[in-house]
C-alpha cells in the first residue's frame, strides 16, 4: 500500500506542476475586479473539493462503523476528516486572499464564506469531541454520530450562492477557458488525498496493534 500511496504521490505532484504551469500563463482576467487575483482559484477551489470530498468520506465511514462496529471504518472517518479539515482551512485563507483584493476586506459575511466558516467550526468541534473520549469504542460511536450531523453544513455550503445572494465567483464569471489547468490540478489535490488517507490509516492501525 505504501507503493500504492507513493505512486499516487508522484502522479498528482506531476500534474500538479503542470497545471499550475498552465494556470499562471493565463492572461489576466478581461473582468476589471478580476485581473490577475482570479489565479488563486488553482488553488481555492481544489482545496474546497477535497475538503468536502474528504467529509463526504467521513460520513460514509462513519455511518458504516455505526452499522458494524469495525474499528477500521473509525480509522478510516477519522483519517478522511483530517484532510478535510486542513483543506477547507486551505479555503477559508485563500478565499479571504481573493476577497481582500476583490471586494476590499478579507471577510465580508457572503454566504459561501459564512457557511464555510460553519463547517470548519463543525469539523473543529468533532476533533475536540474526539480528544475529549478516552475509550476507543466510545470515541468512535460518538464522533461517528456526530460527523453524520455535522456532514449537514456540506450541502448548505455548497447549496448557499444559489439559496442566497452572493458576490461568491464562478469560473464563468472569469471570462477565460480555465478548466484544463484546473482539472489537473483538482484532480492532483484528490490524488494526493488518497495518499494522505492510505498512509495514514496504515499508521492509525499500526498504532492500535502496538
Amino acid at each position: 500500500m505504501k507503493k500504492v500511496a507513493g505512486i499516487l504521490m508522484i502522479v498528482a505532484l506531476v500534474l500538479f506542476a503542470v497545471g499550475i504551469y498552465i494556470g499562471m500563463s493565463l492572461p489576466p482576467s478581461p473582468e476589471p475586479t478580476l485581473r490577475n487575483n482570479y489565479k488563486i482559484i488553482f488553488f481555492h477551489l481544489p482545496s474546497a473539493i477535497t475538503a468536502f470530498t474528504a467529509f463526504t468520506v467521513t460520513l460514509i465511514a462513519s455511518m458504516l462503523f455505526l452499522k458494524s462496529r469495525d474499528i477500521k471504518w473509525d480509522i478510516l472517518a477519522s483519517s478522511s476528516a483530517k484532510m478535510g479539515f486542513f483543506m477547507i482551512t486551505a479555503a477559508l485563507v485563500s478565499g479571504s486572499i481573493w476577497a481582500k483584493v476583490a471586494w476590499g476586506s478579507y471577510w465580508n459575511w457572503d454566504p459561501r464564506e459564512t457557511t464555510v466558516l460553519i463547517t470548519w467550526f463543525a469539523y473543529a468541534a468533532y476533533f475536540a469531541l474526539r480528544a475529549s473520549i478516552e475509550d476507543p469504542e466510545e470515541k468512535a460511536k460518538v464522533s461517528s454520530v456526530f460527523a453524520i450531523f455535522a456532514y449537514v453544513t456540506i450541502p448548505l455550503s455548497y447549496l448557499s450562492t444559489r439559496l442566497f445572494f452572493s458576490l461568491h465567483p464562478t469560473t464563468a464569471k472569469i471570462g477565460l477557458k480555465i478548466e484544463e489547468p484546473l482539472g489537473m490540478v483538482i484532480t492532483s489535490f484528490l490524488l494526493m488525498f488518497v495518499a494522505f488517507l492510505i498512509l495514514d490509516t496504515e499508521i492509525a492501525k499500526l498504532e492500535i496493534t502496538s
